[in-house]
C-alpha cells in the first residue's frame, strides 16, 4: 500500500467518523430548533460560552459533556452485566460500520493510480450496508433483555417484530435498484446516476425507481426506530423502552447510536436514490474539463451567500445595546464568515493564476463532490427531524399491516415491473 493510499484511506474514515459521530450535537441541536420552530417557540439559545452561543449549539455541547462526567449507575437487580454492558457498543459499532462503503467522491486518481472514496475500500456495497443495519438492532435487543425491566423486554420484542417486518421490504426494494444498475457496488450505482434522462432530468435512483424510493425511505425510518416507526422506545406505553435502566454515557451511547442511524440512513437514501456525490448535470468529467469555470462560479457565489446570511443575522440578532452578548456574537461571526469567504476567494484565485496540474484538478473535483454530499446528508436529515414533529407514532398493529400488507406486496411488485421492464427493452 503506497502513502497517497494510506492517507486517502485515513482521510475517508475521519469523514465517516464525522458523519456517523460528529454530527451527533449538531443534529441534537437542529432536532431542538426544528421542533421549536414547528411547534412556535425559541427552542434551545441561551447557553454560552463567553458571547457565543451558534442559536443554541452550545447547549448541545453542554448535554453531551453532562453525560461524560455523570455517574454511572447499574441498577443491582442487573444479572447479565457484560451484555447490559455491550449492547450500546454494540448498537453504535454496528451502525457506524454501515458507513465503510458510501462512496463520499468519485474514484481519486492521483500519479494514474486509482483510489476509491470511501472508508473501506471494497466492493460490497449495499450487501455490506444491509447486514450491519440489521445486525445493529441486536443491541436494541440485547439491551432490553438484560435491562431485567418489563418495559426493556417489551420494547425489545417491538423491535425484532419491527425489524422482521420491515428488513424484508427494504431488502426487496433494494433488488429493484441492483436489477436497474446491474451492480451490487454503490460507487457504481453513483456513477450511474451521473447520467442524464431525455437530455435534461439527472438519472438519480428516485426518478428511475420512484416506488422503491418511497418503500426504502419509510423503511428506513422503522430501521432507524425513527417517529412515526419509533414504537421500540414508545415513552407513553413503555417509559422508554430499552434504554430505561441505562444512565451516564451507557445512555449516551444509545443516544448516539441513534442518531448515528438516522445519519447512516440519510447517507445511503442520498447515495442509492439522490445521485450521492453528484452535483446535478456536472458529472466527475464535466467538472474535470471546465473545473476553471466551476471555480469562477464559487468565487462568485461566495460572497452573495455569505452577505445573505450575515444580513439575516443582523436582522434576527441585532441589539441596541453595542455591549450586550448576542451583539457581541452577532459580531464575531461576521467576520469569522466573511474571513472564511475571503480565504476561500483567495485561494480560488490563486489556483486560477497559477494553474492546476491534473492531481490538483482531481483533488479539486474530489472536495467539491464530498461537499455536494454532505449539503445533500444535511437536506435528508433535515426531512427525517421534519417528519419526527410532524406525524404522530403509528400503532402497534398499524405499524405491522403497513409493513406486511401494503409494503411488502408492492416492493415485489416493483421487481416484477422492474424485471419484465428489463427482459422486454434487453436494457
Amino acid at each position: 500500500m503506497t502513502t497517497v493510499s494510506l492517507v486517502v484511506i485515513i482521510i475517508n474514515i475521519h469523514i465517516a467518523l464525522i458523519l456517523a459521530t460528529g454530527m451527533t450535537p449538531i443534529l441534537v441541536w437542529w432536532e431542538r430548533r426544528v421542533a421549536g420552530f414547528i411547534q412556535d417557540r425559541a427552542g434551545p439559545n441561551r447557553c454560552n460560552i463567553g458571547p457565543i452561543r451558534l442559536g443554541g449549539l452550545i447547549q448541545s455541547i453542554a448535554d453531551m459533556l453532562k453525560l461524560v462526567f455523570k455517574e454511572d449507575f447499574m441498577p443491582s437487580h442487573i444479572r447479565y452485566k457484560f451484555f447490559f454492558t455491550l449492547a450500546p457498543v454494540l448498537l453504535f459499532f454496528c451502525i457506524f460500520l454501515t458507513f465503510g462503503v458510501i462512496p463520499f467522491a468519485d474514484d481519486l486518481i492521483i500519479d494514474n493510480q486509482s483510489h476509491m472514496m470511501q472508508a473501506l475500500p471494497m466492493g460490497l456495497g449495499i450487501m455490506w450496508f444491509l447486514a450491519f443495519a440489521g445486525l445493529s438492532t441486536y443491541g436494541i435487543i440485547l439491551g432490553g433483555y438484560s435491562s431485567g425491566s418489563k418495559y426493556g423486554m417489551l420494547s425489545s420484542i417491538r423491535a425484532t417484530a419491527q425489524v422482521i417486518s420491515y428488513e424484508a421490504a427494504m431488502a426487496l426494494s433494494v433488488i429493484s435498484m441492483i436489477l436497474t444498475y446491474g451492480s451490487i457496488h454503490l460507487g457504481d450505482m453513483v456513477v450511474a446516476q451521473g447520467e442524464l434522462l431525455f437530455g435534461f432530468i439527472p438519472a438519480w435512483g428516485v426518478f428511475l425507481q420512484p416506488l422503491a424510493a418511497l418503500i426504502f425511505i419509510v423503511t428506513a425510518f422503522a430501521e432507524a426506530n425513527r417517529a412515526p416507526f419509533d414504537l421500540a422506545e414508545g415513552e407513553s406505553e413503555i417509559v422508554a423502552g430499552y434504554h430505561t435502566e441505562y444512565s451516564a454515557m451507557r445512555f449516551g451511547l444509545f443516544q448516539v447510536g441513534e442518531l448515528a442511524a438516522l445519519c447512516a440512513a440519510s447517507a445511503i437514501i442520498v447515495t442509492l436514490f439522490f445521485g450521492g456525490y453528484q452535483i446535478p448535470w456536472l458529472d466527475t468529467q464535466t467538472l474535470k474539463s471546465n473545473i476553471d469555470y466551476v471555480m469562477i462560479a464559487i468565487m462568485i457565489l461566495v460572497p452573495i451567500k455569505i452577505f445573505i446570511l450575515t444580513s439575516w443575522m443582523k436582522k434576527n440578532n441585532n441589539w441596541e445595546d453595542a455591549s450586550d452578548i448576542r451583539a457581541k456574537e452577532t459580531g464575531i461571526l461576521n467576520k469569522v464568515f466573511w474571513t472564511i469567504g475571503i480565504l476561500t476567494i483567495a485561494l480560488f484565485a490563486w489556483f486560477l493564476s497559477t494553474g492546476l496540474s491534473q492531481n490538483g484538478v482531481a483533488i479539486t473535483v474530489a472536495v467539491l463532490q464530498v461537499l455536494t454530499f454532505i449539503i445533500k446528508f444535511f437536506l435528508v436529515a433535515l426531512v427525517f427531524i421534519w417528519i419526527r414533529w410532524t406525524l404522530l407514532r403509528f400503532r402497534y398493529d398499524q405499524l405491522q399491516m403497513l409493513g406486511w400488507k401494503v409494503l411488502l406486496p408492492l416492493s415485489l411488485l416493483n421487481i416484477v415491473i422492474t424485471a419484465t421492464y428489463i427482459v422486454v427493452t434487453g436494457s
